[in-house]
């Protein structure tokens, strides 16, 4: 991250919530479920499909829990009725990892299996590093039962590669991406192009191994690289599909589709979406500086 990057980020964090919300709402669908759905359609007209995201996680308690549970079994309705190209995301924390496994696992449970009912897919996102192993676990619990549930795994952490020789004897369906969270060093890549190839040789592990990966990333290095790959190996269409961010990288978004590639678009919604945009902007500060420049009128 450049200087100039660090101090937009540094300015933004500072900036009162209302003004932050301006520039969000190209990166977040909406509050509403509603305004989801209409973004969804959007894209799904361009032969784009989408996963949905409720924002939120680290609930305080069961309760909030439970209420999250209902939102997402509410949008896995909407989506069947629908009939949208889209699966759902969401984070354990937001269904009670961080306060009882067994209880986060039962929650998340009754998602899968309604997902299951209506032919769709469920996502565990991945969050720092605290809840890998929990997350691991709680996807190993739920393929005994389900095939319609996958894992996020991240090219920043150095034990990923290893996790990926593991998770593959179970037939995992994977996100990969390179990762957003602040990591210790000792057990996280820091420099680029580590980060990159290590994203490499975990994207081939998969491949490989005949596993579904959704290929995540805006970083055209890495799809260029991820492009050569698929074609030295010949991978079918139907074990692969790209990723991207609402609102990020369109031009890239839209040379994928136009290649003749799947690509997913991820779609997070809701009144949590505060910390989600503080997330985004440490990931791609590029966008905080563009952010700046258009709200102070800088050229």
């Amino acid at each position: 991250m450049s200087f100039f990057n660090k101090i937009i980020v540094a300015i933004v964090r500072l900036m009162p919530k209302a003004v932050v919300g301006i520039f969000s709402r190209k990166y977040i669908a909406g509050e509403t479920l509603e305004e989801a759905v209409l973004q969804v359609k959007n894209l799904n007209s361009k032969g784009i499909y989408a996963t949905m995201d409720v924002l939120g996680e680290s609930i305080k308690n069961k309760r909030e829990a439970i209420d999250a549970k209902e939102k997402c079994l509410e949008v896995l309705e909407i989506i069947n009725k629908n009939n949208l190209k889209a699966n759902l995301s969401l984070k354990p924390t937001q269904m009670g990892l961080n306060l009882d496994e067994n209880f986060a696992y039962e929650q998340i449970e009754q998602i899968v299996q309604k997902a299951k009912e209506i032919n769709n897919f469920i996502r565990l996102d991945m969050e720092d590093s605290p809840y890998t192993d929990k997350t691991f676990n709680l996807l190993k619990r739920l393929r005994t039962k389900y095939d319609n549930v996958g894992v996020v795994v991240q090219a920043k952490l150095k034990r990923t590669y290893d996790d990926v020789n593991e998770l593959n004897k179970i037939g995992t369906n994977y996100r990969l991406c390179k990762g957003i969270y602040i990591e210790p060093v000792a057990i996280s890549y820091r420099d680029k192009q580590m980060i990159r190839d290590h994203y490499l040789k975990i994207l081939e592990a998969m491949l490989k191994n005949g596993n579904y990966v959704g290929i995540a990333t805006h970083d055209e290095y890495l799809i260029n690289e991820s492009y050569k790959i698929i074609k030295q190996m010949n991978v079918p269409k139907d074990k692969f599909e790209f990723q991207m961010l609402l609102g990020i990288r369109e031009d890239l978004r839209d040379k994928i589709n136009a290649d003749g590639y799947k690509i997913r678009i991820y779609v997070p919604f809701g009144k949590d979406w505060y910390a989600y945009s503080i997330r985004r902007l440490q990931e791609n500060p590029q966008i905080a500086g563009h952010i700046f420049r258009n709200i102070f009128s800088l050229r």
